[in-house]
């Protein structure tokens, strides 16, 4: 176990926070046990899962959620997910759980799957975003795992980043971010997935997909039927309470302008470079996100591969620190390729038209 401690007074006054490596198939239970002790009194605690990582507090505990959304800087109607370790866990937590849910439970979790239920009593309208709903999953990670069992068996956590930022896929997002606003951080390295949890929403007739991941539609479909898109994926409407992470506010934006063009491959990339070439004249700093294939053709200041189309789990788990490498770069512009791909593309279109402003351009 490794651990060190770092304390900036700017963010939160007299908090020290404190980070520690553990390792994600042998995790250190000692390390665990202290992270699980501040959660039970009240604190929050950094911790990976296999798709992002996640800032945890006590779920059930209203000061706790206030506290989260502090610490990032999160509208407090921006509903928290509970994270649970066993399924006798979810019977306190919700009222009702629908057959078609139990049957998801068991082909997905634990796993990268977000599900939706009426909340009992138990849940504080604090974790909740005010609604009568409760958003719940089952992390596959050990790490996440024991942490929630040594931690009380409720833990709120939305993504470990400052509200709008890109979502952190390792501690060292977590680290720039959240220092000296939370009281540790567990470095479990590198995530697996990089995009968070598809969420189904089954407090309705017909089961709604609130948010794409890995998991896509047509692998709910195949174990439940029909589903639904919500509309709230290609809109915004600043007058709807969202019922998901996510689903009203930017999220994932770097610092610069992000504008992502789609059509053929020989359009993109000579619409990109003409638009760099004005934005260069300008004096501004110009990068481009491509593949593996077409990055030798563009033309900015700095040109980054995300991956190989052949491989979309790889974009996927490229994208959020590729655009945390943007800010570091100081760019002033990104333009982006579309990324239409086969399973995981609508959740990769998804955060990237987030993270743009949904910014798009058709060429």
């Amino acid at each position: 176990m490794v651990m060190y401690v770092k304390n900036y007074r700017k963010k939160r006054e007299n908090v020290k926070t404190i980070i520690l490596a553990v390792d994600r198939e042998h995790p250190d239970e000692s390390a665990i046990r202290q992270a699980g002790e501040i959660l039970k009194n009240g604190g929050l605690v950094a911790f990976p899962t296999e798709t992002v990582y996640g800032l945890g507090g006590d779920g059930l505990n209203a000061k706790s959620s206030e506290k989260i959304y502090a610490a990032k800087g999160r509208p407090s109607d921006n509903p928290l997910i509970i994270h649970i370790a066993d399924m006798e866990s979810l019977d306190r937590i919700v009222s009702h759980v629908p057959e078609k849910a139990r049957k998801m439970a068991e082909k997905f979790w634990p796993g990268p799957l977000t599900m939706i239920f009426k909340k009992s009593d138990a849940v504080p309208y604090e974790t909740t975003g005010g609604l009568d709903s409760v958003a719940v999953r089952m992390p596959s990670h050990p790490v996440a795992l024991s942490l929630i069992r040594l931690g009380g068996g409720y833990i709120a956590a939305p993504s470990a980043n400052t509200s709008g930022r890109p979502s952190p896929t390792k501690a060292a997002h977590v680290e720039e971010d959240l220092t000296g606003r939370v009281d540790m951080i567990l470095d479990g390295g590198d995530v697996g997935i990089g995009l968070e949890s598809t969420i189904v929403d089954f407090t309705e007739e017909i089961p709604v997909i609130l948010r794409p991941g890995y998991i896509s539609q047509e692998m709910v479909e195949a174990v439940i039927g029909p589903v639904r898109m919500d509309r709230g994926l290609l809109i915004t409407d600043e007058k709807v309470k969202p019922k998901a992470p996510g689903m009203k506010y930017r999220h994932y934006a770097p610092k610069a302008g992000l504008t992502i063009v789609e059509g053929s491959t020989e359009q993109v990339i000579k619409t990109i470079n003409e638009r760099s070439r004005i934005l260069q004249a300008q004096g501004k700093q110009v990068g481009v996100i491509g593949t593996d294939e077409t990055v030798g053709a563009y033309e900015a200041q700095v040109i980054k591969s995300i991956g190989t189309r052949q491989d979309e789990e790889t974009i996927a788990r490229h994208l959020f620190g590729l655009l945390r490498e943007f800010d570091e770069e100081q760019v002033d512009y990104i333009f982006s390729e579309s990324f239409d791909t086969p399973r995981m593309g609508q959740a990769i279109m998804n955060r990237l038209l987030k993270a743009a402003g949904h910014h798009l351009i058709h060429v």
